[in-house]
């Protein structure tokens, strides 16, 4: 009876594992690699026809446009008539917090309370996920998760989405602070409140000082307390604002409309700090005054209704290219964690709409990198960054032709595979064999 239990055991555990995508993250680079032939979509703006990629230890050694390969001891990659581009990140998401949105024990992105500066989104990342493998098959290769909920929401970082666990995968901790601006309350009739109390219109505006006026009390607090030295008493959510008061944290503030963009601005300038606008889906309203305060944007999806029942149906599919065209840094996000992987698609629809390609790759490679502080290692395909990139067959930014047969992260090859393609696999197998 035993070994009947034992063995029973044995099955299910097997079975288990046979319906997990489990992907072991790639070893180091060991050797230096030469890339020749290809398009190489350098991220900043340019591109390389014919171009050779040399790189050796994690990273990238040089960029050349002649063809040449500089050096002899080299492994070739024959990459004629496809492309490379850096690998993508996707801004502002809850991917590595949550695995199943209907299982409630797989939710972490979010805690109790309005104010939580303490809270760090790195330690709950899961590397374990099974989501990040569907994301690098699109050439998605680095994220920020971010915390979410209440006023103040806590820390986000930078990770690479290839790693044994949260510290291996840390590309920077704790990049930026992210906060939601206290929403000014807009009126426009309709059924929106049928069958509950309705409430006024000066108690929601009243309630809205309310929440600015704790807002910046908070603030005031916490600056005052990050000037004190080393107080007596340690209070972990002022500790947690110290990093944004010195600039080595940045401060990402959602905020939609323009009265409430402007708003956010001008408190951050109170604190003197340059924040970054998360949303922005009314920024187009306001480019000069954007421009003025050299703000940085994190634009939503294209594919969304506007805010406004008179807006041009179109704007949210305008609105990165009208804010990138008139010279401000511009982030393309997509809500969620699924969603990420057509992270490329969402910048090919924004190429559709007025905005050069390669600015449009731009928006999800340099420029996020800028956002988030890492551009100095990532973000683009340039000499001494890191060799985080894709090798695809056709345009990455076009979901009929992207196809990633290969990607590099700080120069290791990792494994493309993951559950989806698996489960695709599984059930063609089992249809062709029916059919014989």
């Amino acid at each position: 009876m035993k070994n009947y239990l034992f063995s029973l055991a044995l099955s299910a555990t097997s079975l288990m594992c046979f319906a997990q995508a489990n992907i072991s993250p790639a070893p180091k680079q060991s050797k230096t690699i030469a890339i020749t032939g290809a398009t190489i979509h350098v991220g900043n703006g340019t591109v390389i026809e014919n171009g050779t990629l040399l790189f050796g230890n994690g990273k990238i050694i040089s960029v050349r446009a002649d063809g040449q390969v500089p050096q002899d001891d080299v492994v070739r990659i024959n990459a004629t008539g496809k492309h490379i581009y850096p690998g993508l990140i996707a801004a502002t998401t809850n991917l590595g917090l949550v695995e199943i949105d209907a299982v409630k024990a797989t939710l972490d992105f979010q805690e109790i309370g309005d104010f939580n500066s303490h809270i760090r989104s790195i330690v709950a990342y899961n590397t374990d996920s099974k989501v990040p493998a569907t994301l690098r098959s699109n050439g998605v290769l680095m994220a920020q998760p971010t915390p979410q909920g209440g006023t103040v929401s806590g820390s986000s970082s930078v990770v690479q989405l290839d790693a044994w666990n949260w510290e291996d995968a840390a590309l920077r901790k704790d990049d930026a602070m992210h906060m939601t601006w206290p929403v000014t309350p807009r009126f426009r009739g309709g059924f929106g409140g049928f069958g509950r109390a309705q409430t006024s219109p000066e108690a929601l505006a009243e309630r809205t000082q309310a929440a600015i006026a704790q807002l910046t009390t908070f603030f005031a607090e916490a600056k005052a307390y990050s000037e004190m030295g080393k107080p007596e008493v340690i209070n972990t959510r002022f500790e947690a604002m110290k990093r944004v008061f010195s600039g080595d944290e940045k401060l990402f503030i959602a905020a939609e409309s323009q009265k409430d963009i402007v708003a956010a601005v001008n408190f951050g300038k109170k604190f003197g700090i340059s924040p970054v606008i998360t949303g922005a889906d009314e920024a187009y309203l306001i480019v000069d005054f954007l421009k003025e305060n050299n703000i940085t944007l994190v634009v939503k999806q294209p594919h969304a209704l506007p805010n406004n029942i008179d807006d041009d149906v179109n704007m949210p599919y305008k609105n990165a290219a009208v804010l990138a065209n008139a010279g401000l840094n511009v982030v393309l996000s997509i809500d969620g964690y699924w969603q990420q992987r057509n992270l490329p698609f969402m910048a090919g629809t924004v190429t559709a709409w007025g905005l050069d390609k390669e600015k449009a790759l731009s928006t999800i490679t340099l420029n996020a990198a800028k956002a988030m502080g890492i551009d100095k290692t990532t973000g683009s395909i340039e000499t001494g960054k890191d060799a985080t990139f894709f090798i695809s067959a056709g345009d990455a930014l076009d979901m009929r032709t992207n196809k990633v047969e290969q990607a590099f992260i700080q120069g290791r090859d990792i494994n493309l595979d993951n559950l989806h393609k698996q489960l695709d696999k599984k059930f063609s197998d089992k249809y062709s064999a029916e059919k014989k």
